[in-house]
């Protein structure tokens, strides 16, 4: 029931946003085409003295002139987690600066946001914000999402880069902290390769960690796959495995 269910919710999932969001026209009236990206991930929790717990998360994108806009789904039959989720982002620029906004939606009432200012082209610094109305969720961003954030890297010429990025939580929890060292970079032909090293601290259970994490992901044209190991996942006593692979169309 848990699987029929999941493919069920992913054809509405995709139903509606293929609808939503046929070919935008640009202001001389021509049709810009909408690309879509789908992803299916499998997370596995395990350890902190409690049962492992898998998850599954279906995720559908589109982007286009009107920036990115998801819906998704994540359930786990062990933890009788199931929630329907959307969200949107783009970037505009303004002047010297880039202003990136997102938004945030999932039933049982969630909503956050979130908006970050970046400025450079070679070399980079960002700060933002994110805030929720603090309702339940399944954080699938993996990152405080009531925090401030603080960024900056390097864009060589040849679609390299590497950047830090701090995101420190602000509201309830401000000892919790993520700062990850992500790299991004051809390695044979048109393949891509990205490697996020992360380090998280903060109290668990009112004892302090510091932990590191790793996410490996590796696109092909068309395809991509993804494996990430968060140990203490969102600041709770259990670890997470992620696999998640996907297709563009």
């Amino acid at each position: 029931m848990f699987f029929s269910s999941m493919f069920l919710r992913l054809s509405a999932v995709a139903c509606l946003l293929m609808a939503g969001f046929g070919p935008a026209r640009a202001a001389d009236g021509a049709l810009q085409p909408v690309s879509y990206k789908l992803t299916v991930g499998q997370y596995q929790l395990s350890g902190g003295g409690l049962p492992a717990a898998p998850a599954l998360d279906v995720n559908l994108r589109a982007t286009g002139s009107f920036g990115n806009a998801w819906l998704g789904w994540y359930g786990s039959a062990s933890q009788d987690v199931k929630q329907l989720r959307a969200g949107w982002d783009s970037s505009y620029p303004l002047g010297p600066v880039r202003f990136v906004p997102s938004l945030q939606i999932a039933s049982g009432g969630f909503a956050g946001g979130s908006a970050m200012v970046e400025t450079g082209q070679t070399w980079f610094v960002g700060v933002g914000a994110g805030r929720t109305n603090l309702r339940n969720y399944a954080n699938l961003n993996f990152d405080p999402n009531d925090a401030w954030m603080l960024s900056g890297g390097y864009r060589w010429a040849n679609n390299r880069s590497l950047a830090l990025q701090v995101v420190r939580d602000n509201r309830l929890n401000p000892d919790q902290q993520n700062m990850h060292l992500v790299y991004r970079g051809p390695v044979y032909g048109n393949h891509r390769l990205t490697l996020d090293l992360l380090q998280k601290k903060g109290l668990v259970g009112g004892a302090p960690i510091s932990r590191f994490g790793l996410s490996v992901g590796y696109d092909w044209p068309r395809y991509f796959v993804r494996a990430s190991w968060d140990p203490q996942v969102n600041f709770t006593p259990q670890d997470m495995l992620r696999l998640s692979v996907g297709t563009r169309f």
